[in-house]
């Protein structure tokens, strides 16, 4: 019985950690609103350069997944940033790790630029 209630303490916690991680999920329909609203917002793109030529957010800077660690210091810590990728899956580990760095204020686009593109949402080529 006590490695059941030890289980559940450590499932709690690492539910509440997860949670309190700093970064939120959101679509990019509440995505393009927060862009209206806070004209500071830093847009990153966690794609290839590939992807990133193709089709990208106006205003935003790519730092490829695989590059974050060492290009940390590129992302400002005192503005609100919003992660996207394709599809949200690997801008939700970005916005995770930015969140468990220290960044205060992260997003993640959980559709990605996928999704904005279906919204008839404008995207810069």
């Amino acid at each position: 019985m006590s490695r059941i209630v030890s289980l559940v303490f450590l499932l709690g916690l690492i539910a509440v950690t997860a949670f309190s991680a700093g970064y939120r999920n959101i679509s990019s329909t509440e995505a393009r609103k927060m862009i209206d609203q806070k004209k500071n917002i830093y847009l990153l793109d966690v794609r290839t350069h590939e992807e990133y030529r193709q089709a990208r957010l106006k205003g935003s800077i790519l730092i490829p997944i695989n590059e974050i660690e060492r290009r940390l210091n590129e992302v400002p810590k005192n503005r609100p940033i919003l992660v996207y990728c394709a599809v949200g899956s690997r801008s939700n580990l970005v916005a995770g790790f930015l969140a468990g760095k220290g960044y205060a204020e992260v997003y993640n686009m959980q559709d990605g630029i996928m999704g904005w593109y279906r919204n008839g949402y404008q995207v810069q080529q």
